[in-house]
């Protein structure tokens, strides 16, 4: 298999740059499930941009910038809110149905950490139309979509990534994919938590592989728990996500007995950021030692419930609460994670040939927290900055990816096919799964302490070292390939999470309750080939 740009991921930021190339070469999108099946298919709130005569882009930089707690990249927060009115135009004319408003070209919601109405949204599923949207266009220009295909490492030649050894589940064997230039936008990492809003595909293989080839890693230890998932119900083990434009229009969190809370902690309440919102509902579940709170929303009334939500209603209702008559039963699960790989501002990577964009990326946007509405917005503009890059930047000539074909498909595939090793058994793998998010849930999640993260991180690499072995050992197959990221992945979480001796944004370690800026105002990166932690 070859191609001119090969994308892994079929969310925003893949498919974005997918057809950003597509008039440059051939493009192949690879996904490990279905096309649609995307951290960005259930992203419910929409895209923020300062498009509003009473906005600002001034103001949506100083947002930013405030939510990410001092780590943010000044540089590339301001060309995102900068060039944020314009993808709202892109996606527009592309044919994604923005919601209208009267006497407004888009009804504009708010969310927590906004100043502002800047939430360009359809209805309360906006990342389903953007995706759904992409696919087609994609599909429509030749992009060549590979479905049910699971990336396993890089393939690195001189240096230069130059493809992709990739799981074909259809034929249950490792092929090699090679490309002029390759992009990860595999998504987060939310599948490692017990408890998620994320897909159960989130298990942040993209990360876990570039950690392996070389790339460095920043910032692991910002994982944004959303605070309002419904108690109890799971979909396919994806928690049902109660979108924070909910609260933007009114909605109030309460404890069991009916009493509001959020004034305690923060003067903005219920639109107080998201780190500030989870802390408070986890000190409140605490205190009280109840299972959950409330998010109430029956003072919205009926039409705005059924105009603004009405897929949060209509799931709601399929777990039996009717949200216009009853508070929702709510705890924060994991969401999304603000570090990732480290990529410049033209998404490109320590490795030529490789690029990164969306959740799987770090970019220096979201620094210690991410604002609300941002990520959508953030993966676009990056994708379309990446592909600019990455369509001058390869120069790699098709007849020597047919040399590498022949020489690295004999030497390095021979391990993975073979058919003299047994099959891992699907329950050894399942449990080492749960094993492994319920250690990130229980010692790695909301509030932390360094007790906790030491034994996490023995665990941790006990159980790495254990499925290292059954790797090379056993048939290789998806759930050992997941199994396998999704521990890597763990572990880059607790060792920045054990580094950073303060408490900063998403990162909350009673044992260092406050801010150092004068060591910790800094990026934490993680990089394989030195084994060491260093401070950039």
């Amino acid at each position: 298999m070859q191609t001119d740009f090969l994308v892994i991921g079929s969310g925003v930021a893949g498919l974005t740059f997918a057809l950003d190339t597509r008039n440059y070469g051939r493009v192949a999108v690879i996904t490990k499930k279905e096309s649609n099946e995307t951290n960005t298919n259930y992203a419910q709130g929409g895209i923020a941009a300062a498009i509003s005569p009473a906005d600002s882009i001034e103001s949506h930089i100083k947002d930013t910038l405030l939510t990410g707690e001092g780590l943010c990249n000044p540089d590339a927060v301001k060309l995102m809110a900068t060039e944020a009115p314009q993808v709202i135009e892109e996606l527009s004319k592309l044919g994604v149905g923005f919601t209208k408003s009267r006497g407004a070209k888009f009804d504009l919601g708010r969310e927590g950490g906004h100043s502002a109405r800047r939430i360009v949204h359809t209805k309360d599923a906006t990342g389903e139309a953007i995706e759904t949207t992409l696919i087609k266009r994609a599909q429509e220009r030749g992009v060549d979509l590979f479905e049910n295909w699971l990336a396993v490492d890089l393939i690195l030649k001189d240096g230069r990534c130059v493809g992709v050894r990739v799981f074909d589940t259809h034929e249950n064997k490792v092929l090699p994919f090679f490309a002029k230039s390759v992009l990860i936008a595999t998504g987060g990492i939310g599948s490692i938590y017990l408890h998620t809003t994320n897909p159960r595909i989130a298990t942040g293989d993209g990360i876990a592989m570039a950690y392996r080839a070389g790339t460095p890693i920043a910032n692991m230890e910002f994982v944004q728990f959303h605070p309002t998932s419904f108690y109890g119900k799971k979909i396919d083990g994806r928690a049902l996500l109660l979108s924070e434009a909910v609260r933007g229009e009114g909605g109030v969190l309460k404890t069991k007995d009916g009493n509001a809370f959020m004034e305690k902690y923060d003067s903005r309440k219920e639109l107080a950021p998201r780190d500030i919102v989870a802390r408070a509902i986890h000190s409140e579940l605490k205190k009280r030692g109840d299972n959950y709170v409330l998010l109430d929303i029956t003072g919205l009334g009926s039409r705005k419930i059924l105009d603004k939500f009405p897929n949060i209603y209509n799931a709601c209702l399929n777990f039996s609460i009717d949200p216009i008559k009853e508070p929702i039963p709510v705890v924060p699960a994991a969401h999304y994670t603000c570090g990732g790989i480290v990529v410049d501002i033209d998404g490109k990577t320590n490795i030529p040939g490789l690029y990164a964009t969306g959740e799987s990326a770090c970019t220096g946007v979201h620094g210690a927290n991410r604002l609300a509405s941002n990520s959508l917005l953030e993966s676009i503009i990056f994708a379309h900055r990446a592909a600019k890059t990455a369509i001058g930047d390869s120069k790699i000539r098709i007849s020597k990816i047919e040399r590498l074909e022949k020489n690295l498909q004999s030497s390095n595939l021979e391990s993975f096919n073979s058919l003299e090793k047994e099959p891992c058994k699907e329950d050894v793998i399942s449990d080492y799964l749960l094993k492994i998010r319920e250690l990130m849930w229980e010692q790695v999640g909301i509030v932390r302490n360094d007790k906790e993260l030491k034994e996490a991180k023995d665990k941790i690499l006990k159980y790495k070292s254990e499925i290292e072995k059954i790797y090379e050992t056993h048939k290789i197959s998806f759930q050992l390939i997941e199994l396998r990221n999704a521990v890597t992945t763990a572990s880059l979480v607790i060792e920045c999470a054990l580094k950073r001796k303060e408490s900063r944004g998403l990162h909350f370690n009673i044992d260092y309750s406050e801010k150092d800026e004068l060591h910790y105002k800094k990026d934490i990166v993680l990089k394989k080939l030195d084994k060491r932690i260093k401070l950039n």
